[in-house]
């Protein structure tokens, strides 16, 4: 989670490594919380999975294992939720205090050289969600737990509109708040925007059916349905504390270069023995993580079927809760395996790039 915060937002120096054992004991109190909070099944919330990765276990937790990562299924409402990410947020702060990382002059220094190499018209914002809190009262709150649920639950709440077995938080995490994984906090802030794939400007409201067409290999929700605003409200809603106009360093999911071409053998092996465990052995997907291939995966006109953007999910994101544990190259590695696997064809391929602006990594 460190690491990940700090390549998302430049904030901290690179040197920085906090102790580990300060690290485990706030994991405690978040795991502690998330117990207190969300033990209980209430009317109105919803269910998800809160996977402990310390290297030690809270006492009466499972120790997790080089196979098997220890976890609790809890119940929690979307304010129970964001509390615990934000709880999480605070500890990680102290982490650094403790560690003599935040307030040094090496972390000022740092800033302010970020700062400086900015666009000199636009100022790098803060990575940070709101507040529970500040979910209003009304239709308008209503709309913003109703883009959670569509998020997080797509299969359940949006079930029209998808062809396989795939939701929105599987490619963005933590039902939009992880840096790393394409996050939906400030995203309403970039559009309108200019799309070279369809070779035009598009809406938040275009780009989120995009992946219900692609990602979610289904079909646009309508525009003037109350599930499509529902999503729109909740990334405005996480979006509202970033400036307009400011630069987001998180936006999308940090590139890596791989040091040689990618190795398909390679990729396979790293597969069987780093990802096969979740995915299934033939990507088809289990109960603990979605299909990466096969019908029930995304088509090939997502933006995962690009070979570079998976490996960057990959490098960042895989295995889950240990980003950041393959090589650049295993990480390319494993992307090209899974991307040579049959897949659904994209019945509007033939439109896309109209204006010849077509990367050369894309599969068609």
């Amino acid at each position: 989670m460190i690491q990940q915060r700090v390549r998302a937002t430049d904030y901290f120096p690179e040197s920085f490594s906090p102790n580990l054992s300060l690290i485990t004991t706030f994991k405690t109190v978040v795991y502690e919380f998330a117990v207190a909070r969300c033990r209980r099944r209430r009317r109105g919330t919803v269910a998800f999975v809160v996977k402990y990765a310390g290297m030690h276990s809270p006492e009466g937790l499972p120790k997790a294992n080089s196979r098997r990562r220890a976890s609790v299924d809890v119940v929690c409402s979307l304010r129970d939720y964001l509390r615990m990410k934000h709880l999480l947020f605070s500890a990680i702060m102290i982490v650094a205090f403790m560690a003599g990382c935040v307030d040094s002059k090496e972390t000022r220094n740092g800033a302010e050289s970020a700062m400086s190499q900015a666009e000199p018209d636009r100022l790098d914002a803060l990575f940070s969600h709101p507040s529970p809190d500040s979910i209003p009262g009304g239709q308008r709150g209503e709309q913003i737990r109703l883009g959670y649920e569509l998020v997080v639950h797509t299969q359940e709440f949006a079930a029209p509109y998808v062809g396989n077995r795939l939701t929105c938080a599987n490619c963005h995490l933590d039902a939009g708040l992880d840096p790393n994984s394409a996050s939906y906090v400030g995203l309403s802030r970039a559009y309108p925007e200019y799309r070279a794939r369809t070779g035009r400007v598009v809406t938040l409201a275009d780009r989120i059916n995009e992946c219900f067409e692609r990602s979610l290999n289904g079909k646009p929700i309508p525009s003037d349905s109350h599930k499509l605003r529902a999503i729109v409200d909740y990334i405005e809603w996480l979006s509202k504390d970033v400036p307009a106009g400011s630069r987001m360093a998180w936006r999308g999911i940090p590139r890596i270069q791989a040091p040689k071409p990618p190795d398909v053998a390679n990729g396979a092996k790293v597969f069987t023995s780093r990802c096969a465990f979740c995915h299934g052995a033939a990507g088809q997907g289990t109960m603990a993580a979605p299909a990466v291939w096969g019908p029930q995966s995304y088509n090939i006109g997502a933006e995962m079927a690009r070979i570079p953007v998976a490996a960057a999910f990959i490098k960042s994101n895989m295995p889950r809760t240990r980003g950041w544990a393959l090589s650049d190259q295993d990480a390319y590695d494993v992307a090209a395996y899974i991307n040579s696997k049959p897949r659904p064809d994209f019945h509007d391929k033939g439109n896309d790039w109209p204006k010849g602006e077509k990367p050369a990594d894309a599969p068609y």
